[in-house]
């Protein structure tokens, strides 16, 4: 009994880790100029409050022009950006 538990403890923690919303290899980046909360959140390190924080910045200072410039963000420093430089992008809206 206390194996099957285990077991099916092992395989709900498995579950939960592949329904994380983390991006793989291959898929499309991030734009932090026009991505929504919930696209933010899918960035390592970065939760519903961060991604609020980042799009509060934007709206009230602008787009950003370099992934560096996420660092004025309150809550975001250079460990957080440098786990996710390759699944940002910077793209400007027309």
């Amino acid at each position: 009994m206390k194996m099957l538990k285990n077991s099916l403890m092992i395989m709900g923690l498995l579950g939960a880790l592949s329904l994380s919303p983390v991006l793989a290899e291959g898929e499309a980046k991030i734009n932090v100029n026009t991505a929504s909360e919930t696209q933010l959140a899918t960035l390592t390190g970065i939760g519903p409050k961060k991604a609020q924080a980042i799009i509060d910045f934007r709206e009230k200072y602008g787009n950003f022009n370099h992934v560096e410039d996420l660092d004025n963000v309150p809550g975001i420093g250079e460990k957080t950006i440098e786990k996710n430089r390759s699944n940002i992008s910077l793209e400007n809206p027309e």
